[in-house]
């Protein structure tokens, strides 16, 4: 399928991939990612893209860019009240913030800082705390979880993961992810042997409560199969997933639709 074609956007889909062009291994200029963005956001499969996302040191060059849509920071631990004064003047609609030691702490921070209407996700270490989901649950901000890198230890195997979205649904935590889901099946890189989790292996495991069951769905290779389970999702499945796994940053809006379409998951209007 032709993405400039117009086509439906399922609802498992919408918002769902937010665009991280700026971020490795993309790297894309800032004067080049503004309009590149505003163009997925007119293009026919508007529906599926989430926010810009752009690092705090960058937030100069985003204000020249002049943006005129919403955009999300991400921010190191500490550096919160930088942020949002930096950014004002734009249209900040979130901000991804690192936790500190104490997540109640940096809960407390966001409730005092954050102006009205922008949200927050709030990024846990992959080897967090017990409590630090406990923190988070209950509270308006979701969890943010790292699903890949430019190194092998940066991505977190099948069972880290499953008990990171198992231990979210328990806690009727949302979350999101970032890095190293390019694409929407688990796979093997060629170029760097890395093991990637697929976006749509996520997206599945989303709806279990059962570790044993998502491990499964995280390990999945087979394409066709991802994709008869999709297609066999009940509408409260898929909401249930989507209120759990909310979005995740891709350095390409293109891959993951690519993707979609070649497994018969994307529809002409």
């Amino acid at each position: 399928m032709d993405l400039g074609e117009v086509m439906n956007v399922p609802e498992l889909y919408r918002g769902l991939f937010d665009d991280a062009a700026v971020f490795p291994p993309g790297d894309l200029p800032l004067a080049e990612a503004v309009p590149a963005h505003a163009a997925h956001r007119a293009a026919a499969y508007a529906a599926a893209v989430g926010p810009l996302l752009a690092p705090i040191d960058k937030l100069d060059e985003l204000a020249a860019a002049a943006p005129e849509f919403p955009v999300v920071v991400t921010v190191p631990a500490g550096r919160l009240a930088e942020a949002l004064k930096a950014a004002s003047g734009l249209p900040l609609a979130g901000v991804e913030y690192v936790a500190g030691e104490d997540v109640r702490a940096t809960v407390a921070e966001l409730d005092a800082l954050l102006p009205d209407g922008v949200t927050a996700a709030v990024e846990v270490p992959r080897s967090y705390p017990p409590d630090a989901l406990d923190a988070l649950a209950g509270t308006r901000y979701r969890a943010k979880y790292r699903t890949g890198g430019l190194s092998f230890a940066a991505f977190p195997s099948v069972a880290e993961l499953a008990a990171f979205q198992v231990a979210c649904a328990e806690r009727e935590l949302p979350y999101k992810c970032t890095a190293g889901l390019h694409h929407a099946v688990r796979h093997t890189d060629l170029g760097t042997g890395y093991e990637h989790h697929g976006f749509l292996n996520v997206l599945l495991a989303a709806g279990s409560s059962d570790r044993a069951e998502a491990t499964e769905l995280l390990a999945e290779r087979d394409g066709a199969r991802l994709a008869t389970a999709v297609q066999s999702l009940t509408e409260h499945q898929r909401a249930r997933i989507r209120s759990a796994f909310t979005a995740f940053g891709t350095c390409s809006i293109a891959e993951p639709l690519e993707d979609l379409a070649r497994l018969g998951l994307l529809e002409n209007s």
